[in-house]
């Protein structure tokens, strides 16, 4: 990073903190690799996490006088879902890790809870079982955070975030260009879709999102709770750093992706410190030395493979972010 470029994004930082003050905690070439699941990434320019009652005004102040500086900002959630290059990322990375907990929007009575984004996606799930409603137990285990979880329509035994989302907020494009809040309703046709949510088209910031729930036997969705949670511990989803799938499926293929990787044998193959999990087809792990590069790497091979080999052509789940070429 240039010393122009820090004294750019460290003058806009310190006017945003006058304009719309918050507690931030400020970092200049913060390593990724300490917050990402992957454990790889180099470095962010300037890491912004800000937290407190300014929260909301400081970020979408700092979207708006960073869209007119031309610097870029990278949203980042719980860091299960990405490969940050090796290079790390331009710009900013604006970590939602410290907006969390359930917000005074949310309607017990009604069975609908309201989550600030950057709460942990098992925080939630607990939450809600503590509130006596069922709903979340597909998600219980997994990594990351609720506005990741929304962003990407995050899916897994057979429920995705589309059946329990009703709305969200969020900070978009509005007049003049300029970031605003507004409320983002769930309805018939808003755009999701495998994987896909309409946020992924749009230039926003998840703020929060509310759920509709409903009551059911506490038992009965602890006991769903602790088997989903059994079986991602059992399919080593936590043995080494990974983000779990690495391809999306395709109902297309007639099987799923790790199938397809495992009968072709490409389970155990390694490029660099980067391999396909021995005990998963679909999951590429960080044996402990690897680079992102490792990582992408054995990615496109794998793909290659099955594209050669059974013609298909398979979606990386994960994403690759930050300064690749």
């Amino acid at each position: 990073m240039r010393g122009k470029d820090i004294n750019k994004i460290a003058q806009l930082i310190d006017l945003c903190k006058t304009e719309t003050p918050s507690e931030a905690d400020i970092r200049f070439n913060e390593p990724m690799s300490d917050h990402t699941t992957f454990k790889v990434g180099g470095n962010a320019d300037c890491f912004v996490s800000p937290c407190g009652d300014g929260f909301i005004t400081f970020c979408v102040n700092l979207l708006n006088r960073a869209e007119e500086a031309a610097v870029p900002v990278f949203v980042l959630g719980g860091g299960a879902n990405i490969v940050v290059s090796d290079k790390g990322i331009r710009g900013i990375v604006l970590d939602m890790s410290a907006w969390t907990g359930e917000t005074a929007g949310a309607l017990r009575e009604e069975e609908e809870l309201v989550f600030k984004s950057g709460t942990g996606i098992d925080e939630a799930v607990n939450t809600a079982a503590c509130a006596g409603l069922c709903g979340f137990e597909f998600l219980a285990g997994m990594p990351g955070t609720i506005g990741g979880a929304v962003w990407m329509n995050a899916r897994c035994y057979g429920k995705e975030m589309a059946d329990v989302l009703k709305w969200a907020e969020i900070a978009c494009r509005g007049a003049g260009n300029k970031y605003v809040i507004k409320k983002f309703e769930v309805g018939d046709g808003s755009g999701f879709d495998y994987k896909l949510s309409p946020f992924q088209k749009m230039d926003c910031l998840i703020l929060s999102a509310a759920f509709k729930l409903k009551k059911d036997d506490i038992s009965k969705t602890l006991n769903e709770m602790e088997k989903n949670r059994k079986d991602r511990l059992d399919k080593g989803h936590y043995l080494f750093p990974c983000a779990g799938s690495a391809f999306k499926n395709n109902r297309d293929f007639g099987k799923p992706a790790g199938q397809i990787i495992d009968e072709l044998g490409l389970k155990g193959l390694k490029i660099g410190g980067a391999q396909v999990a021995a005990f998963h087809g679909n999951f590429i792990i960080n044996t402990g030395y690897a680079c992102a590069s490792d990582i992408r790497a054995l990615a496109d091979e794998v793909a290659a493979r099955v594209k050669s080999a059974a013609g298909f052509t398979l979606e990386t789940e994960i994403l690759f972010v930050g300064e690749w070429q």
